[in-house]
């Protein structure tokens, strides 16, 4: 947000985490396998992704980086893999125009094109929320989930609003039935706490990645213990 990291309980009550590039490449040199950068303000502020951070994170790092904010158009997603970035992420473009999905699918690829789907609970039942969790919508987490497949998106980053921030763990009940009815990769996000949360998610959320934010920006969990952790309890990583 305004071209620094930062990170917020239940999205909202933002902490500054530093500057986004040098994060980068810390995380890049300890053993991260990929990077996320989203602009939470971008939407919001109905202004564009920063094609100009992506450039400078992209001269830092080596693993792939995925950016998403504002992206709303195949020309916004064209400037930013020019610039550096390996996948984007869209999110509430994509509900308020489902076809712009089959339109960036079309142009770049599904293995570039990340849909990312905010949600909580309410009354029993997981509804998408939009611009930053700020907007509820009609949609309904599942039912969302299987239209962007359909339409070709290549992976889903579910991050549950309930869980986010708070480092009680990640939604797993939710993130085990999208695995287990769709085919593309799931991204689990929001809620990590401890090492033992990413086994949680992996073995009972069937996640096929876990992204988390707090418990490395404030140094609580270090990128290679994690992954020796995960490693020991029967977990495929790179380490």
């Amino acid at each position: 947000k305004d071209g620094r990291t930062v990170k917020g309980v239940n999205f909202v009550d933002l902490r500054d985490a530093g500057d986004p590039v040098e994060l980068a490449e810390i995380y890049s040199k300890e053993g991260a396998d990929e990077l996320v950068f989203l602009d939470i303000s971008a939407t919001e502020q109905k202004r564009k992704t920063l094609a100009d951070l992506v450039y400078r994170v992209a001269e830092k790092v080596n693993i792939p980086f995925t950016v998403g904010g504002g992206i709303s158009s195949v020309e916004d997603v064209d400037i930013l893999l020019q610039n550096g970035a390996d996948k984007v992420s869209i999110n509430s473009s994509a509900v308020k125009n489902p076809q712009l999905i089959n339109d960036l699918v079309a142009k770049f690829g599904s293995q570039c094109i990340v849909v990312a789907i905010d949600a909580k609970q309410i009354d029993g039942e997981w509804i998408v929320h939009l611009v930053g969790g700020k907007v509820p919508t009609e949609r309904k987490l599942f039912e969302w989930a299987k239209e962007v497949e359909e339409r070709g998106a290549g992976e889903i980053l579910f991050t549950s609003m309930d869980n986010d921030g708070t480092k009680d763990g990640f939604a797993n009940e939710a993130l085990a039935r999208l695995s287990t009815e769709l085919n593309i990769p799931i991204i689990a996000s929001g809620g990590a706490g401890n090492m033992q949360h990413f086994t949680d998610t992996f073995i009972e959320g069937k996640a096929d990645a876990a992204l988390a934010a707090s418990v490395f920006h404030f140094k609580e969990i270090g990128i290679q213990e994690l992954k020796l952790e995960l490693q020991g309890n029967g977990i495929p990583v790179r380490v």
